[in-house]
């Protein structure tokens, strides 16, 4: 499986790789910090710091400053928070000592160092996500390798000892992203190229939410309440879904040209504020629960 890649109606765009790498766009001369790819999106505990995994490691944003987060230059793909650690997958940094790729790694020190999980050498999960306040990991893994003899959806509840295949039924397309209930492991998400789609029992089966539609990304509340849902049809689309009632309530989007929302943040202190990050590397902040949006990143370019 290689980078998401999302259908733009007619458009096809390249994937993120290639798309980074022909939009690299220019070095803030305040931070000196490119996001050359973006792979993530995720708050600090205490909600002072914006964390995006990126292709030379984690940048930082926080209040107006840009910065390169101490730790490995890591190449972070498939990355997720919990409430007290990071988890990431993807492709060492020169010269430390990790196999290429990494497998599934953990942080308890928000990505000073990181602990190896297993499948060292093997997989690389592009898609992956957490559940906030457990220790549910789920992932698509793209090829079988020695702990999951096929390809698809599985998740773990004990940090890699063990891992469990999802039979996904009901889901159709391939998986661009996925998101964990904060408090419910068993409560799963899906964005695909058939729509939103949502598994009460950890992925066994999956019943649509939105169809018609590009799914992109997917993201719980907190509270766990509302599903947030990234989605393309002609153009971006961002809407929330009432877990309760299947309501579906639409969020004014930024301009979005030629691009679309890839990943989906909320602040675990400030609950009205969200962060968006774009498959073109633009990122965006708003504080009143998506009525209004500022830039902090323009294609890259750290604002």
């Amino acid at each position: 499986m290689k980078k998401r890649k999302p259908f733009f109606g007619p458009l096809v765009l390249p994937f993120i790789a290639a798309l980074a790498l022909a939009l690299p766009g220019a070095v803030s001369a305040q931070s000196g910090v490119t996001l050359t790819h973006v792979h993530g999106l995720a708050y600090s505990a205490d909600g002072t710091r914006l964390y995006i995994p990126s292709h030379h490691g984690l940048a930082i944003y926080n209040e107006g400053h840009w910065a390169k987060a101490p730790g490995p230059q890591h190449d972070y793909m498939g990355f997720s928070a919990t409430r007290e650690r990071f988890y990431s997958s993807g492709h060492p940094a020169p010269g430390t000592g990790f196999k290429n790729p990494f497998g599934l790694i953990r942080s308890d020190d928000d990505g000073k160092s990181w602990q190896r999980l297993g499948l060292e050498g093997e997989s690389d999960f592009h898609v992956l996500a957490t559940g906030y306040e457990t220790n549910a990991v789920y992932v698509y893994n793209p090829h079988p390798n020695s702990r999951m003899p096929r390809r698809g959806l599985h998740y773990t509840l004990d940090d890699g000892f063990a891992w469990r295949p999802a039979e996904a039924k009901g889901l159709a397309g391939d998986v661009i992203g996925l998101a964990v209930h904060p408090s419910d492991p068993k409560t799963v998400a899906a964005a695909t190229q058939s729509g939103i789609f949502l598994s009460k029992d950890a992925g066994a089966t999956f019943e649509p939410v939105m169809t018609g539609v590009q799914g992109l990304a997917v993201f719980f509340d907190l509270d766990g309440k509302r599903l947030w849902a990234a989605t393309f049809h002609g153009q971006p689309a961002l809407t929330q879904v009432d877990l309760a009632t299947r309501g579906k309530k639409p969020v004014t989007l930024p301009p979005l040209t030629r691009d679309a929302v890839a990943y989906i943040a909320q602040n675990p202190k400030r609950r009205d504020e969200y962060a968006i990050a774009t498959f073109e590397r633009s990122v965006y902040l708003t504080r009143d629960g998506g009525k209004t949006w500022t830039q902090i990143a323009d294609r890259g370019r750290t604002l």
